[in-house]
């Protein structure tokens, strides 16, 4: 991830947790979830003024939910609109995403501190 892009990044979304240096981020997923950003973004998947727009309307729709807007669920509606905008892409479906995801969490339980995780069939579950 260059400089230049988080300078887009940072510039075209007001909103983003920063301090001086730049992004700020209280877990590492949220770090990992603006990377994969900026790097589709690079990839030309989007434009920062269709994700922006996208974001907003994920952001408002938790608001109108009830969501209270303390700056702590900033980037479970990131991720939110990652999944959304890699599903109305057509890179992956939102089922195929959360598959692989929870394919992830059942490999990462069985693989000891400090190894590679490495998918195997086995961490799918049958399809219904």
């Amino acid at each position: 991830m260059t400089s230049a892009a988080i300078d887009r990044a940072t510039r075209a979304l007001p909103d983003l947790p920063r301090d001086e240096d730049g992004p700020v981020f209280r877990e590492p997923w949220e770090a990992q979830a603006f990377a994969m950003t900026l790097s589709l973004y690079d990839r030309g998947l989007f434009s920062w003024n269709e994700w922006a727009a996208a974001l907003a309307d994920e952001i408002n729709i938790a608001q109108a939910a009830g969501d209270p807007d303390t700056g702590t669920t900033y980037y479970r509606h990131w991720l939110n609109t990652l999944e959304k905008m890699i599903a109305r892409k057509g890179v992956a479906t939102i089922e195929t995403q959360h598959r692989y995801r929870d394919a992830w969490d059942h490999a990462a339980d069985r693989t000891p501190h400090g190894a590679p995780i490495v998918l195997r069939p086995e961490d799918f579950p049958p399809s219904a």
